[in-house]
């Protein structure tokens, strides 16, 4: 797993728009950089609701929230409609940027093992090192805790 301290591991990547982001561009600015299995699932709805509920905070604070799983472009474009996600979404389809931050690998579900996403987070600082490393979150209040970790005097 990562840690604080560690510098987060640079990437680019679609959103739900198509459009390239870069870690790196956004140097200078607090992201919360959340990793989820599957956009839509009741458990990644709850993630990401949170992230939206809590949203006018993280804009107060000028913090960055990106979302990465390894849908397609076109199914974070629909989960992003479809619950009014103010925060951008990203498609890692091959796990290389999950793998990037220990959160890729495999996963036992019913039986079955597969490749998957972890649910984990990070909060990059302005300089590009980790700050927080949330690992095996609970969607439920996640997005509220990071709130309370977040340092307030920036």
């Amino acid at each position: 797993m990562i840690t604080a301290g560690d510098s987060a591991p640079d990437f680019e990547l679609p959103d739900q728009h198509g459009e390239t982001v870069s870690l790196a561009d956004l140097r200078g600015e607090r992201v919360v950089v959340y990793f989820y299995p599957r956009a839509d699932t009741p458990g990644c709805t709850t993630e990401a609701c949170g992230f939206r509920d809590a949203w006018d905070e993280f804009e107060r604070r000028g913090v960055r929230v990106l979302g990465i799983s390894d849908d397609p472009v076109d199914d974070l474009a629909a989960f992003a409609e479809k619950y009014d996600l103010p925060f951008t979404l990203l498609s890692d389809e091959e796990g290389a940027v999950a793998e990037a931050y220990d959160s890729y690998g495999e996963k036992n579900m019913f039986g079955n093992t597969f490749d998957g996403v972890f649910r984990n987070t990070y909060v990059v600082g302005p300089d590009g090192t980790i700050e927080s490393a949330y690992e095996n979150v609970s969607p439920d209040g996640h997005a509220e805790a990071i709130l309370a970790d977040l340092p307030t005097d920036d």
